[in-house]
Formats: structure tokens, C-alpha cells, sequence
């Protein structure tokens, strides 16, 4: 009979995998196989396949005595999902001389229905990024992503939405326009969002959310329930400075391969609020297929653990690796991966030593030794800023007084993160800098540096806190303007020191 070879895509961990499709029919009795290591979705969609094709009234394979055989290359790639097949149905087609073969390098990704209408998929971005690398001619999509390829400028792209429709086109019966480019979202934050003027108060805790957001710090918020810790938290997103080309990419591919690319806030730092009762596993990542968890979901954006102490004891250790290293690693039977997971982290936390509007105390002997036994030294040395949030006056309730916006917060944020990004000469800010760097580009006066020295010596600090408090005192001068870390930068930056905790 004939033989036809297609390509499509897939991601496996993160990264974009091209694959051959290749289709070979002999005579003999009907028989249809999909080798390549294909999962049960891959397997099932022979299936999808002989409906799709009889419902768009081309010939099933079912109708005919033939072998048909279908590889996927490389084979020692698992396949998962549903992405190749239209792919398969395409080369079945132009092994069937259906169709002519293929003269351009075209890429073909999608779902098909039993009556041949192409489904939508998760992880398209990425390989439209493979894509556009590898100079494919044209990328045919599920019209429900034609969304993601808005992203990329110069990639001629085609979503389609039937297979009749595709193999009209390439029949060249008629001609489907490629989607619009150069479509990418502005950066509009929805009305429903938490803005900084909306919060009463606080004055500190914004304070210290400013320097946080500048320098790429993370931070801890303790205090009674009901004084606006989530409330902070959730406008602390905002202030972050907008993405660079890169980094918008980088993180709207992982979203794209979770399935919760949105096309309206993909251009916004995301923020991850998964509940305290969260597995390891939705928060890390892994699985027997390793899978990314909330700590790359938040990658580049805000983790916010609400009520940290309740969290379980492996999760909160598990942070030590993306807190240091910005990756988190994985290792199972099947294989082992590294995930991304640059973010900042948001703690909220009722410590002991609060205590509620009637004087009672927030927790009782035993919550308080269960709370110490949790958040180990090594968590809170990794934590730079620990602030306290105190319950707000009803007087300063009730009036209505003018508050700083988020967006004249994130103006001079992202002034100082450009500050930061011209001193290090790389897209790098003062809370990701080594000891190395902390010695070459924060250089202390004679003063400045006994008056740390001799602040260490009296709070115990460990040679990372030490670095730490540097850091933090660099990212208070950027934001003042100053060229030279002073005394009374040093001095800031030490109030945010956990004194409350026995470490």
C-alpha cells in the first residue's frame, strides 16, 4: 500500500518534544497498532481515529482488510495525551493518497471527537515555542488555543476546528487564514483585585511588602486572625513589576501545560494559595510520572502559605530546596526531574505571642510547642522579612483616608528592580545574589559594617542571616535612591529580624 510520515509535539517534563508520526498500511487482515511507547490515551485514539474519519465521511479503517501500523518517534519518549491525533489521522490520510503528501513542514496538534471535530489540549504554548525555534512553515492548532499563539509575533499559525476543515485546506479547496498576531494581553489588572489603597492601615506591613517586591524577598506576616494578612498578601501580587519577554513565556508555558493558561491574565505574576491541608505532592510536584506542583505554578510569581504552621512538616522542609536554589527536584522509579520554582514566598502565621482583642491568648501550650516543633531554624533563616501585623483601630476603620495605589507602588518597585538589574548587569535582584556577590556589590563603610557585626553578635545571627540582612539593606537603599548602604539601612532591615521565635 503506502507509507506517509507527519510531525506533531508533545511536552514531557516541562520541555517540548517533537515527534514523528509515521503511517505504513500493507494488505491483509484488519489489523490497527500504535507503537512508540504510547499510553492508554495514546492507544485509544485508533478508536477516535475510525469515527472521526467516517463521520467526515472519509473511508475508516475499519471499512478496508489492511494492517495499519503507526509509529511515533522517538520511541524511548513515553507519549501521553491526546495531542497526536490529528497528526496520525492526517498521515492515515496521505498514506490512503487521500491526501497529498506533504510538501511544507507543517506541525499538527490536536484532539479528535468521534464526529471529527478537533479538541482543545493542554501544553500548546510551549511547543508553538518548539516550533517557531525549529522554522516550521505552519502550525495547525485547536481553535481553542488559538488564544495561546496571540503570544508569539512571527509564527504563522492556522487553529482549525474540524477535520473536514484541515483537509479541505490542504487539499487546497480553500484557504483558512492564520491567526492574528501581535495580540499579546496588556497588562490590566481586573477591578476585582485587592489594591493597596483599599487596605486601611498597615502602614508597616506595606512597608515592608515595598521592599519585598523590590528586591525579590521573602516574607512572613504574624499577627491575630482578622487584621488583613490575606488581604496584603493577595495585593502584594500587584506591585510586582511586569514581566520581561522571557519571563512571560517561561511561566505562561508551565501554566499552558496545566491547563490554566488564561488569556486574559496570563501577562500578570501569578499567585498560588493552596490550602494547608495540600499533599506534598500538589505542593512540590511529583507523582509516578513527576508533575510540577504549586512551587512551580508559582514560578516567577507569589506562593502565599496561609496559616504556615498547619501546613505539614515534610511540605515546609520540602521549601529549603526552592527557597535556596530557585529549583526543585524530583525523583521517582520512572524517572527524575527539575522544575523551576523562583518565587517569592508570602507566610501568614497566628504565633503565640499574639494575642486577641479580649487578651486571650491566639494558641495554648501545647499549639504553641506544636507551632515550634514545625517552622524549623533552616525555614525561618530562609524567610528575610518577618513583620507583624497588628489589629487596626476603629477609628482609622471608619474613616476614609487617602491611600497609596498599587500602581504608584509598582512604579517605584520596578525603578529599583532596574536599579538592580544595571548593577549585577543581568536580570537579577539583591534577595537572588550570592555571598560572593553580596561582598563584591555591597561594599559597607567602616561604621556600617561594626554596627552589623556587632547587631550580629547580639542576635545570634547564623552567616546566611548575616548575608541576608546585607541584602535587605541594599534593597532599602535602591529604593531610596542611595548609592551606599548607610547605618540607618542596615538598622531597617534588622527590625525585620524573627525576634519573637527561639531559634
Amino acid at each position: 500500500m503506502s507509507f506517509a510520515r507527519v510531525t506533531s509535539a508533545q511536552t514531557f517534563l516541562l520541555k517540548p518534544h517533537i515527534v514523528d508520526v509515521e503511517v505504513d498500511i500493507t494488505k491483509g487482515l484488519y489489523a490497527f497498532s500504535i507503537v512508540g511507547l504510547p499510553d492508554k490515551a495514546v492507544e485509544e485514539a485508533r478508536d477516535r481515529i475510525s469515527s472521526a474519519l467516517k463521520n467526515s465521511d472519509f473511508p475508516s479503517p475499519k471499512s478496508k482488510n489492511q494492517k495499519v501500523v503507526i509509529s511515533l518517534a522517538p520511541a524511548h519518549i513515553k507519549k501521553e495525551g491526546t495531542h497526536f491525533d490529528l497528526a496520525m489521522a492526517i498521515a492515515y490520510l496521505q498514506a490512503s493518497e487521500i491526501l497529498p503528501k506533504e510538501k511544507d513542514k507543517n506541525l499538527f496538534i490536536g484532539e479528535l471527537s468521534l464526529d471529527g471535530k478537533i479538541r482543545g489540549v493542554t501544553g500548546v504554548l510551549p511547543l508553538l515555542i518548539e516550533a517557531q525555534q525549529k522554522n516550521f512553515s505552519t502550525v495547525f492548532i485547536p481553535k481553542e488555543n488559538e488564544h495561546e499563539a496571540h503570544i508569539l509575533p512571527h509564527l504563522h499559525c492556522i487553529p482549525v476546528s474540524s477535520l473536514k476543515e484541515i483537509v479541505a485546506h490542504l487539499k487546497e479547496e480553500v484557504v483558512l487564514t492564520p491567526n492574528k498576531q501581535n495580540e499579546r494581553a496588556s497588562l490590566e489588572y481586573p477591578e476585582t483585585i485587592i489594591d493597596m489603597k483599599d487596605i486601611k492601615g498597615n502602614a508597616r506591613a506595606k512597608r515592608a511588602l515595598e521592599i519585598a517586591a523590590a528586591g525579590e524577598h521573602n516574607i512572613a506576616l504574624f499577627g491575630p486572625p482578622g487584621t488583613g494578612k490575606t488581604m496584603l498578601a493577595r495585593a502584594f501580587s500587584h506591585i510586582l513589576p511586569p514581566f520581561t519577554d522571557e519571563e512571560l513565556l517561561e511561566t505562561a508555558s508551565i501554566h499552558s501545560i496545566a491547563g490554566l493558561f488564561n488569556s486574559q491574565e496570563y501577562a500578570l505574576r501569578p499567585f498560588r494559595s493552596p490550602h494547608h491541608t495540600a499533599s506534598y505532592v500538589a505542593i512540590v510536584g511529583g507523582g509516578s510520572n513527576p508533575k510540577p506542583g504549586e512551587v512551580t505554578l508559582a514560578h516567577r510569581g507569589v506562593l502565599f502559605l496561609d496559616e504556615f504552621p498547619e501546613f505539614d512538616r515534610r511540605v515546609i522542609d520540602a521549601l529549603r530546596e526552592p527557597l535556596e536554589d530557585k529549583v526543585v527536584s524530583i525523583s521517582r522509579a520512572r524517572g527524575s526531574a527539575r522544575f523551576p520554582a523562583d518565587f517569592i514566598l508570602v507566610a501568614a502565621l497566628n504565633p503565640p505571642s499574639m494575642l486577641n482583642r479580649d487578651g486571650t491568648a491566639v494558641m495554648d501550650e501545647l499549639t504553641h510547642n506544636r507551632f515550634k516543633r514545625k517552622i524549623s531554624g533552616p525555614i525561618i533563616d530562609r524567610i528575610d522579612m518577618w513583620v507583624e501585623v497588628p489589629h487596626i483601630e476603629y477609628s482609622v476603620l471608619g474613616t476614609k483616608s487617602e491611600q497609596e495605589t498599587s500602581k504608584a507602588i509598582r512604579t517605584r518597585v520596578t525603578n529599583a528592580r532596574n536599579k538592580q538589574h544595571a548593577r549585577y548587569k543581568k536580570q537579577i535582584s539583591n534577595g537572588r545574589i550570592g555571598a560572593k556577590e553580596v561582598e563584591l556589590f555591597i561594599p559597607l563603610d567602616t561604621e556600617t559594617k561594626n554596627l552589623l557585626m556587632e547587631a550580629g553578635k547580639k542576635l545570634k545571627l547564623s552567616a546566611r542571616s548575616y548575608h541576608r540582612v546585607q541584602k535587605l539593606a541594599r534593597t532599602i537603599a535602591d529604593l531610596e535612591n542611595s548609592p551606599t548602604v548607610s547605618s540607618e539601612h542596615i538598622l531597617e532591615a534588622l527590625q525585620y529580624r524573627p525576634t519573637f521565635l527561639d531559634i
